[in-house]
């Protein structure tokens, strides 16, 4: 595919107007005081993997409306001081997986939370174990036009409430540095964790690779790839259903998530992407940190001849060496 979207003169400079609600706040504050009035944790359970350098546990947690989440939890074996902690957001179909998929965070030194996404785990992968008990609202099967018709409703609701609450989860599993927590994802992974640097302010880092959810009215009108693809192929059969839908879209927007977050910020975007396109992961860039009160440190790395794959093992090798800038390193 070629390059589709804006220029990169452009996209340096593109900061998009929102049509963001009055209540964006209040929607978000309402919806994660009801979720954190519960101790986070359920269970931690040891499991045996077969990695001798790798020690993991089977993790529950309680997130929207009290659901118990699954998650892996992993870090280097002998090691007993508290690590900075790296949470992770899976793409989206997918979920946790096996526990010895997801490796690089846990053998470059850092403790590592990888959470299940509710409802997910179908489409690619080694599936997942955490059902979405409230998956009953009008929309179509798949998770991006789930209760599409209100926010209250909306899948993504649920799923971002879910990845506020695994970070207070791993501040209190054992051997995690709370004070040093980074969120991480790529494609729906990295939208999601653009909502948690935006909802939860003392976050000490972000890694945001071709984000899902971000600049989502453009990404309509310029592609059918994807998530979005789905959200379009449900309006065309539900006509006049646009107003509604725009609503609720409205308030899982990755950029104004974007604008309130604070955290160190690390982005990475493939210029010939059409499943994220590059113009939302650029208009959360520039407009990062814009409410927050003071400049976050930010940077972006974009690939010019890479779709939705970014830069990929070269990206990683650049999110490592900058994640260890940001909260000291690991001994």
């Amino acid at each position: 595919m070629p390059a589709f979207d804006l220029p990169l003169t452009e996209l340096e400079r593109h900061r998009p107007d929102l049509a963001e609600p009055a209540d964006f706040d209040a929607f978000w504050l309402s919806t994660l005081k009801e979720a954190g009035q519960a101790d986070p944790l359920v269970s931690v359970r040891p499991v045996e993997t077969g990695l001798r350098l790798t020690r993991t546990w089977d993790v529950t947690f309680r997130g929207f409306a009290g659901d118990p989440v699954r998650a892996w939890f992993s870090r280097p074996a002998g090691v007993d001081e508290p690590l900075p902690a790296v949470v992770e957001f899976a793409g989206y179909g997918r979920g946790r997986g096996l526990p010895h998929e997801r490796l690089t965070w846990v053998n470059a030194g850092y403790a590592h939370l990888l959470m299940d996404n509710r409802g997910q785990g179908d489409q690619y992968g080694c599936g997942g174990e955490t059902p979405d008990p409230h998956a009953g609202a009008p929309g179509g099967p798949g998770p991006a036009v789930r209760g599409l018709l209100a926010p209250e409703d909306y899948h993504y609701r649920r799923l971002i409430t879910d990845a506020v609450r695994a970070v207070s989860a791993v501040r209190v599993l054992p051997g995690v540095d709370a004070g040093r927590i980074v969120a991480a994802g790529n494609s729906q992974g990295g939208g999601v964790a653009l909502a948690v640097a935006g909802l939860v302010p003392d976050l000490a880092a972000v890694l945001v690779t071709a984000p899902l959810l971000c600049g989502i009215r453009r990404a309509l009108d310029l592609t059918d790839a994807g998530p979005y693809g789905e959200i379009a192929a449900y309006l065309s059969v539900h006509r006049g259903a646009e107003h509604e839908a725009y609503r609720t879209l409205s308030y899982v927007e990755g950029i104004s998530f974007a604008r309130r977050a604070s955290a160190a910020a690390h982005f990475g975007v493939g210029l010939r992407d059409t499943v994220c396109p590059p113009s939302g992961v650029y208009g959360a860039f520039n407009l990062y940190g814009e409410l927050a009160g003071t400049e976050a440190r930010k940077e972006i790395h974009a690939y010019p001849f890479n779709g939705h794959e970014g830069g990929d093992a070269v990206h990683v090798r650049r999110q490592l060496g900058w994640v260890a800038g940001v909260v000291g390193g690991v001994a």
